[in-house]
């Protein structure tokens, strides 16, 4: 309940009162669901200052550069935890026990094949095909095949298609690379853990039984950690506006795995890698530098400062130390492009013109990094960002089906077009 008012005074000189809501976290809010009944609403382009909904999953303060899940600290939980306890927190509200998480692994384990049928979807695309298309029409099909779980009124329904989605899209990914190599596709071993089946499935090679490097799987793990969810973002907003007209999770998820293919979202890390094949080599990143700082020059260092984060991205610091450590143990600190990423990262900590202006490396920056390392092509970059997302979407999804009275999305307009034409014939056009 709102314990304050706001009074707005409307150009007519009528005052309405507007209840005031504190959070447990962040800004005082507005509640301004009120207005239309007094014939105006407001103007709010990208919804930069609207809540669009309540929830209790994600905080983000970017003045302070503070991303919480469910209360704890992204840092510490990158550090201390590993994705499947995120995941499980993500989707009940608390850390689990040992039994409990136990208990969550086999109910995934259960889950992570797909329908056979299901496989011969990928004869239907192009080799060359992006990824992210291939992942949008089968994530989307899977509503073809689990007709047990589409009632989202029912929570058993619900929580059987989340572990379903969790499970499955892991796999759905690792086909997408071998597809478009023309490699055959290698099933998931339940023996092994969330990140290190998905880099076998990714890699595995019917001459080896060698099993993931430890080193990138635990960079895989925290990369999922640290994309698993980032609050009322456009992919997460477009899975809750898909969700509120009542369409499947299935639906539901592929829309937001379309929505993040857009490069202003889940594809900054691919456009950082290839920007760093842009400047190619080292002696030439002073000619880009000047670029970036020159206002009238379209070029932008791609990676670096971010739109929430108006200090340093948290869970940058924690993509940093993995970014080393792998390329460490891959002895990739001489590959020509990874030089020339770290070149510019020692000059965005240490200018006056990027420290002054907080443009930081974020963890785009150095996920790409260990990405491209690790051997993974940029066009599947945006696909393990969905991958990791898919736990933050159903999480997201599952709260705001849970909400009684749950109302479909409409947003508003402010409409310049025509106003009332007559018509006229065709012969007197």
């Amino acid at each position: 309940m709102a314990n304050e008012k706001a009074k707005l005074t409307l150009h007519t000189g009528e005052e309405i009162e507007l209840p005031v809501y504190k959070p447990a976290l962040g800004n005082d809010v507005l509640d301004v669901t009120s207005l239309v009944k007094h014939g105006v609403f407001t103007y709010d382009p990208g919804f930069m200052s609207t809540a669009s909904c309540e929830s209790k999953i994600t905080f983000i303060d970017g003045d302070k550069g503070v991303l919480l899940y469910r209360g704890y600290a992204i840092e510490d939980l990158a550090v201390n935890s590993d994705f499947m306890e995120v995941a499980y927190l993500l989707l009940n509200g608390e850390l689990p026990n040992k039994e409990e998480k136990q208990e969550f692994l086999d109910e995934l384990n259960n889950h992570t094949m797909l329908h056979e049928q299901l496989t011969h979807f990928f004869n239907g695309f192009r080799r060359d095909a992006h990824p992210m298309a291939v992942m949008v029409g089968v994530v989307g099909a899977l509503s073809a095949f689990y007709h047990d779980s589409l009632d989202i009124n029912d929570p058993e329904h619900r929580r059987r298609s989340a572990f379903r989605l969790i499970a499955k899209v892991p796999t759905i990914a690792a086909m997408c690379y071998r597809y478009s190599m023309g490699f055959p596709f290698v099933y998931p071993r339940n023996e092994m853990s969330y990140a290190e089946n998905f880099l076998n499935q990714m890699f595995s090679m019917p001459s080896t039984d060698e099993k993931p490097d430890p080193v990138l799987v635990r960079a895989m793990d925290r990369i999922f950690t640290l994309h698993a969810d980032h609050e009322q973002n456009c992919s997460t907003s477009t899975v809750r506006l898909a969700g509120s007209s009542g369409a499947n999770p299935f639906a539901c998820i592929a829309s937001g795995i379309a929505s993040l293919w857009g490069p202003a979202h889940g594809g900054a890390n691919e456009a950082c890698l290839k920007m760093l094949h842009e400047i190619g080599d080292v002696k030439r990143i002073p000619e880009f530098i000047k670029r970036a700082k020159d206002k009238d020059d379209p070029f932008r260092l791609m990676g670096f400062g971010h739109r929430v984060y108006k200090n340093f991205d948290p869970r940058a610091k924690v993509m940093r130390e993995s970014a080393h450590e792998v390329l460490e143990a891959l002895g990739a600190k001489d590959d020509p492009i990874l030089k020339v990423a770290m070149e510019l990262e020692k000059i965005a900590l240490e200018d006056p013109y990027f420290v002054e202006r907080k443009l930081y490396p974020n963890v785009d920056f150095y996920s790409g990094i260990i990405l491209s390392a690790i051997g993974i092509p940029t066009n599947m970059f945006t696909v393990i960002f969905a991958l990791a997302r898919t736990v933050g979407w159903v999480a997201q999804w599952s709260e705001m089906i849970s909400e009684p009275n749950q109302k479909i999305g409409r947003p508003r307009q402010m409409y310049n077009g025509e106003k009332k034409r007559d018509f006229v014939d065709l012969d007197k056009r």
